[in-house]
């Protein structure tokens, strides 16, 4: 999912929540809930309902904490990877790139 500014509130189950990301795959599901627990936020998971057997399991991911938004924590350099040693940067948040460094632009020649 591409970072946007907005800020998206709603409800998973009873539990009010910023979504972070909907009708994700299993494993960007696993990679976004252990980064956030990693860096202090309460995840909270709902399965999309499929049509058929067949179709993939898809999830929406959330936060409890209603000032999060993900694109103003990358940018701002608020978040740590799964090693807690570098700053996300949004490739990494967009699991483009294992490198980390701390700016989100390219220097290209």
């Amino acid at each position: 999912m591409v970072l946007g500014g907005k800020h998206v509130f709603g409800s998973i189950g009873d539990q009010r929540v910023t979504f972070i990301e909907k009708k994700i795959e299993g494993k960007r599901k696993d990679f976004l809930q252990k980064l956030l627990e990693a860096n202090g936020f309460e995840v909270v998971i709902q399965e999309e309902k499929r049509k058929s057997e067949e179709d993939p399991q898809l999830y929406t991911i959330g936060v409890t904490d209603m000032t999060f938004n993900p694109t103003t924590f990358i940018f701002q350099r608020r978040l740590k990877t799964l090693d807690g040693e570098h700053i996300v940067n949004q490739d990494y948040w967009n699991q483009k790139s294992e490198g980390s460094k701390p700016q989100y632009w390219k220097n290209s020649k």
